[in-house]
């Protein structure tokens, strides 16, 4: 986007500086004044300034680069804005269970599960350890032969007398393991709406940047042809220059948002694909 920039207000610039020249040319003949030319002067360093602050961008952006690479910093080959190719498929209706891919809906669907089992541990908790069976003998649970069958009633009375003492423990431990379970639950539920939400966003991005490229092109073209027909009239002194500046600062603007607009297109497709987990899960 920065190199598309870049390209627009070195273009733009070259131009100004015709424009300057051609007017100064015009004022020396005695056609144009002083004011206007002093003006476009100003327009065409304001331009150079901004193709300034865009290579120091550059510079930046390719200094991060390298800092993410673990690279010095050195200037990156790459491709143009315009060759960069995305889906146009894109699918309007995302399935819930694409959402499974992310991150956070995957730890809240596991946290859910961890309290459901803490909740059926608290309520098995009233319930004795000891099996019954119907062998005959004295024998645990193990088949071994009991040989003292009165410690062995003693302790079986014990285990299942113990949950009766603890009935008010195990109570408060089921009501908070309950109370875990539905606030895990909840969790979750919020996730998948925050989860869903942002799908929509970047679905809506991209819609929405989709729609205008054609709407952006069209003004493009209509400030071309403003600017090459306000430069004529210039030169023949049907027009003035405020008209060729307020023209070819519209073209320049015009062509700056919709490069930005690219990018946003670009840019909603990539949001997209982060929002889903890492794209739609087979």
């Amino acid at each position: 986007m920065l190199d598309e920039q870049l390209k627009l207000s070195e273009e733009t610039a070259e131009a100004w500086k015709e424009t300057v020249a051609a007017a100064r040319a015009l004022m020396d003949a005695g056609q144009y004044n002083e004011a206007g030319v002093s003006q476009m002067e100003a327009t065409y360093y304001s331009v150079q300034a901004s193709v300034v602050d865009l290579k120091e961008q550059i510079n930046q952006t390719q200094n991060t680069l390298a800092l993410l690479l673990a690279e010095t910093p050195r200037n990156y080959e790459r491709g143009k804005l315009a060759d960069q190719v995305m889906p146009d498929d894109l699918s309007i209706g995302v399935p819930l269970q694409m959402l499974s891919n992310r991150p956070d809906v995957r730890s809240a669907e596991r946290s859910l599960e961890a309290a459901f089992y803490v909740t059926n541990q608290a309520r098995s908790a009233f319930y004795p350890s000891i099996v019954l069976s119907g062998s005959a003998g004295w024998t645990n649970a193990a088949g071994s032969i009991i040989v003292n069958p009165a410690k062995f009633i003693a302790t079986a009375i014990g285990q299942l007398t113990m949950p009766l003492f603890n009935r008010g423990q195990n109570i408060a431990q089921l009501r908070i393991a309950k109370a875990q379970q539905e606030e895990a639950s909840l969790s979750f539920q919020q996730t998948l709406l925050n989860a869903g939400a942002e799908v929509n966003d970047a679905l809506t991005a991209y819609q929405s940047s989709k729609s205008k490229t054609e709407l952006y092109q069209k003004q493009v073209t209509a400030l071309e042809k403003t600017v090459t027909s306000t430069s004529l009239l210039m030169e023949y002194g049907t027009t003035n220059y405020l008209e060729v500046l307020t023209a070819r600062q519209s073209l320049l603007s015009a062509q700056l948002t919709q490069v930005s607009n690219r990018f946003m297109e670009i840019q909603s497709v990539i949001s997209l694909y982060q929002v889903l987990g890492g794209g739609r899960g087979e």
